[in-house]
């Protein structure tokens, strides 16, 4: 798929969604704003928080290029309008709480950034037991059951992006989507053995685990038509069992 040229020195949106977000927002701006890497676009859209959230955004306007505060219909949604508006050849989310694991992740990546690469994922920091741990993403996407990289670690053409936008009607799995899609259209992904982000799940409940692993279920039934699958099974079982089969009908 990867058919566009890319340019030296490409311009990067780092995107950032937030919502009623006081106590996370500062260290997602200052990590953006910080990065070396000059040619960036900072895109910031505000799901019109009813907390101080918008006030603090408004202090690095400056560093900011274009930032909206509106209602949205949740974050995907938000996500969307901000591809809408990037000018970036490629898009980085990194959304209230994310944070780059150092000032020169994007100067590190733009070096990799190809005309043959559609998706470049990396690795990211998580912490376990108070200390931060390396987790390695896949070398490479095969069949995809499941996110395979972090949304924080990836970063994809934006113009990819507007061709398969965030299904909305998924609250916590559009982005599963998205790459699975990218995935059975043949999009070309590559992985860079780099840490991008630090990646804290402390705040993520049981509840939401479980709702994120029902709707990854749908997402997964709905794109690799499972009702064609379904119809198979006794085929595939028979032909999986032919031999214990075969053993049975001869001792008949």
């Amino acid at each position: 798929m990867a058919n566009l040229k890319t340019k030296p020195n490409p311009l990067i949106t780092v995107v950032t969604v937030c919502y009623n977000s006081v106590d996370m927002i500062e260290k997602t701006l200052k990590s953006v704003i910080e990065q070396s890497y000059s040619n960036k676009e900072y895109v910031v859209i505000d799901g019109a928080s009813t907390d101080r959230t918008k006030k603090i955004v408004e202090r690095y306007i400056d560093s900011i290029d274009f930032f909206m505060s509106e209602p949205d219909n949740g974050i995907y949604h938000a996500m969307n309008k901000a591809v809408g508006v990037a000018k970036g050849e490629w898009i980085i989310f990194m959304n209230a709480g994310d944070v780059f694991v150092d000032n020169a992740v994007l100067e590190k990546v733009s070096y990799s950034l190809s005309a043959t690469i559609d998706v470049l994922y990396g690795d990211i920091l998580t912490s376990r037991n108070t200390e931060l741990v390396l987790k390695e993403a896949p070398s490479e996407i095969k069949s995809m059951h499941r996110m395979p990289f972090c949304h924080q670690a990836v970063f994809t053409r934006t113009s990819l992006l507007r061709s398969f936008p965030f299904d909305e009607k998924y609250k916590m799995s559009a982005d599963f989507k998205l790459y699975k899609q990218l995935n059975s259209e043949n999009a070309t992904f590559r992985r860079l053995p780099l840490p991008i982000t630090i990646y804290d799940r402390t705040g993520l409940s049981n509840s939401q685990r479980a709702r994120g692993l029902g709707e990854n279920i749908a997402v997964i039934k709905e794109i690799d038509n499972w009702q064609d699958r379904l119809r198979l099974l006794p085929r595939l079982y028979f032909v999986k069992n032919w031999a214990a089969i075969r053993h049975s009908l001869k001792k008949k």
